[in-house]
């Protein structure tokens, strides 16, 4: 199975079973193994939202413009239901490989149903190397910093977080995205990973610069200029192992080079860097399994990087923030997880209160059961809590049954 699916399915430590994590539809063609491998899901969520104050950041829904707070809505979780194909081979003393996959409902299809489907195309790279010293990755895949927060957040196979007050017709949830770590995304790169030493492992690499400016902050003259150098992101991890005990422990980082237009009259551009570090650390001891984060930055921003991550007064902000979850697998083989997050975005030097978003807070308690080998069926809470500078508060919370299937 394609190499980041089956890091979400063995990395958010749910009840896949091992054979599912391997169990994509092999099919040999000459040289090649051609991987056709992804996943289907969906789920209702339910949702009622607490209060009506307008946070510029926040994740929490609000009530609708007459007042009413429930809402219901049927849409795919954090991972989007994915159709991916991998081609493997082995040439001259050297691995090959290509991924190219697809995400059929990635992209809001809006409230008119199937009438405007958007589909989007999020891996789309070649690899070569071989285990003596290592391999060199080509094109777009998720991003190296923050891949492991959100590989190990049980919300992988759910829902956390939901868009607005869960709107029917949204896209993918945000899990833990904004309300623990910053959002991965999914970057063009040439990445190397070193081989493996006895479970410690590196990765390196540039990115596409600049991957986007977006909040309050922003006019509407606002615009991005070209930018003096790539992205550079990196990462390092020593996984270990020893009779019913498993575990890993990752730290990541990113650096951006952010110039950019504050409006049409200013001549000058206006320039900053970005950067954020990361730690985390997954154990897991027979049925039960423990996951730690932290991440702090610079100029980084929250839920997405460099959103609201500057003032154009006063400057750079910083964030910070991280979750903590622990999961149990019960005599029925369902998997229980209990998981708090926070992100927190300070003002800029100077900067006066106002409604941009101060912090956003997850509470979340799932239940993973797997009804077969492929296929989970799961059931989750979710609290979001979102508050501004101001003092300003929202707060929804959302329920959420439904089913992921992996092939």
């Amino acid at each position: 199975m394609n190499k980041n699916i089956k890091l979400a399915v063995a990395g958010a430590v749910l009840a896949m079973s091992a054979s599912a994590a391997n169990a994509g539809i092999v099919i040999p063609a000459g040289d090649w193994t051609l991987d056709v491998n992804g996943n289907v899901n969906a789920f209702a969520n339910w949702t009622k939202a607490d209060h009506s104050d307008t946070i510029t950041g926040g994740l929490a829904g609000k009530k609708d413009v007459a007042g009413e707070d429930k809402n219901q809505g049927i849409n795919t979780g954090l991972l989007p239901s994915w159709l991916g194909f991998t081609g493997t081979t082995r040439q001259n003393d050297t691995d090959v490989s290509f991924t190219i996959s697809i995400q059929p409902n990635a992209s809001s299809n809006g409230v008119t149903g199937d009438s405007t489907p958007n589909s989007l195309f999020r891996q789309n790279f070649l690899t070569f190397g071989d285990k003596s010293w290592g391999s060199v990755k080509i094109g777009k895949d998720i991003g190296i910093f923050a891949s492991d927060a959100i590989l190990n957040d049980m919300t992988l196979l759910g829902v956390g977080a939901v868009q607005g007050s869960g709107t029917s017709g949204y896209s993918t949830t945000l899990g833990g995205i904004g309300s623990g770590y910053i959002y991965a995304a999914w970057k063009g790169q040439v990445a190397y990973t070193t081989p493996n030493f006895n479970g410690f492992q590196a990765t390196v690499g540039i990115t596409n610069p600049n991957q986007g400016v977006s909040g309050a902050s922003v006019t509407s003259a606002t615009t991005t200029l070209y930018q003096d150098r790539f992205g550079l992101e990196g990462k390092a991890s020593y996984s270990f192992a020893a009779d019913n005990f498993t575990g890993k422990i990752w730290v990541s980082g990113a650096s951006n080079k952010v110039k950019l237009s504050l409006d049409s009259a200013t001549t000058v551009p206006y320039e900053y860097t970005a950067s954020v570090a990361d730690i985390g650390a997954n154990v897991n001891a027979g049925n039960a399994g423990v996951t730690a984060y932290y991440y702090k930055g610079e100029g980084a921003g929250t839920t997405f990087f460099l959103a609201n991550g500057y003032s154009h007064t006063y400057g750079k902000r910083d964030s910070d923030g991280g979750y903590l979850q622990a999961t149990y697998v019960l005599p029925t083989k369902t998997k229980l997880g209990l998981a708090y997050g926070r992100s927190n975005l300070d003002k800029a030097s100077g900067e006066t209160d106002s409604a941009l978003v101060d912090s956003n807070e997850r509470k979340t308690v799932g239940l993973y059961h797997p009804l077969t080998k492929h296929l989970n069926l799961v059931a989750e809470w979710n609290q979001i809590e979102s508050r501004a500078h101001d003092g300003k508060r929202g707060e929804n919370t959302t329920g959420s049954l439904g089913a992921i299937l992996f092939f």
